[in-house]
């Protein structure tokens, strides 16, 4: 079972580095994320989404491989190549993976403008590893599902303060 995690950061650049941190993590197999992102309030209130994975071009790749491979069978191979493209472009733009977009919207919705939050849903944590590494960054807790203990040393490592 994966755990969902969402912080919030009062500048608007803030969620932006905690992602590349935890791609380093991940990276070092300290955390298992299943599916992250962050999202930006502009000051002019416009939220701006920033997905860790492109679907769009991932589904391009695959529909244009899957496309030249159909278009052989017609001997219209680049025809067949350049139609799978974009039908898997479009299906891929359309998809959404692990964290529900429009419950990331609603959440934005929420916070000040020139502020930034991320999101993520991992699967494993060594928690001793990353929460440190997190609580250099500050920020809020908006929504988890930790167990409530987890939660309350995740919060108090983000203030600064010792977890009792």
């Amino acid at each position: 079972m994966s755990d969902l995690v969402v912080i919030a950061y009062p500048e608007e650049n803030r969620a932006a580095e905690v992602m590349s941190t935890l791609q380093r993590l991940s990276s070092e197999n300290l955390v298992d994320l299943e599916d992250a992102c962050y999202v930006t309030k502009r000051p002019d209130g416009k939220i701006r989404l920033h997905q860790s994975r492109d679907l769009t071009a991932a589904g391009a790749l695959s529909g244009g491989l899957w496309g030249m491979l159909i278009g052989l069978i017609f001997l219209a191979p680049v025809f067949g190549a350049a139609i799978g493209a974009l039908s898997g472009a479009i299906t891929g733009k359309a998809a959404d993976y692990g964290i529900d977009d429009a419950f990331i919207k609603r959440l934005a919705e929420q916070m000040k403008p020139g502020s930034s939050a991320i999101f993520t849903l991992t699967r494993k944590v060594t928690a001793d590893k990353v929460v440190p590494e997190l609580a250099k960054y500050g920020g809020t807790v908006l929504r988890t599902s930790l167990a409530k203990d987890a939660e309350q040393k995740l919060e108090a490592a983000l203030q600064g303060q010792k977890a009792a």
